[in-house]
């Protein structure tokens, strides 16, 4: 599978809220991700099916970044049911950390998944992140759970 990972741009948003759409019980809105184009605290990358042979984005996974007074939290992984086990997200979180440390000066990543995602919590832990708490209940549609995990760089 070829694919390319760039930033998200504003004839993506229909792609990208469909493929959220597709992943979340709850997802965000058009006007959501269109607000993180506007948003210099915000960054959401994509990954892309490279095909000539697609007439329309094929937008495959996205994840998005917010930096928080040097702190950047991670939200809204996601990759299309069909590419999964592709390391897509893995791929995607890699490049999003090296640019919010990079162009941001980030050294601690957060992100929040819910307690039943074991394939989620694997891959967060492959990429180092720790967690550090639980939020009861912090997910609905169904009800679940949030570990609080978290990546930090002490060596900066």
């Amino acid at each position: 599978m070829k694919y390319k990972i760039r930033l998200m741009q504003e004839a993506d948003l229909d792609a990208v809220t469909r493929l959220e759409a597709s992943c979340f019980s709850m997802p965000w809105t058009y006007s959501d991700f269109q607000d993180i184009l506007t948003n210099p605290n915000r960054i959401y990358l994509l990954a892309e099916l490279e095909s000539e042979n697609v007439p329309q984005k094929n937008i495959i996974g996205g994840c998005v970044l917010t930096d928080i007074i040097g702190e950047g939290e991670i939200s809204n992984v996601a990759v299309s049911e069909t590419c999964r086990g592709n390391h897509i997200a893995q791929n995607l979180l890699t490049k999003l950390m090296e640019i919010g440390a990079a162009q941001r000066n980030i050294t601690a990543f957060t992100l929040e998944v819910r307690s039943r995602n074991t394939p989620a919590i694997n891959l967060y832990k492959k990429l180092g992140f720790k967690s550090e708490g639980i939020r009861p209940n912090f997910y609905d549609k169904p009800k679940d759970d949030a570990i609080i995990m978290w990546k930090r760089n002490n060596n900066k």
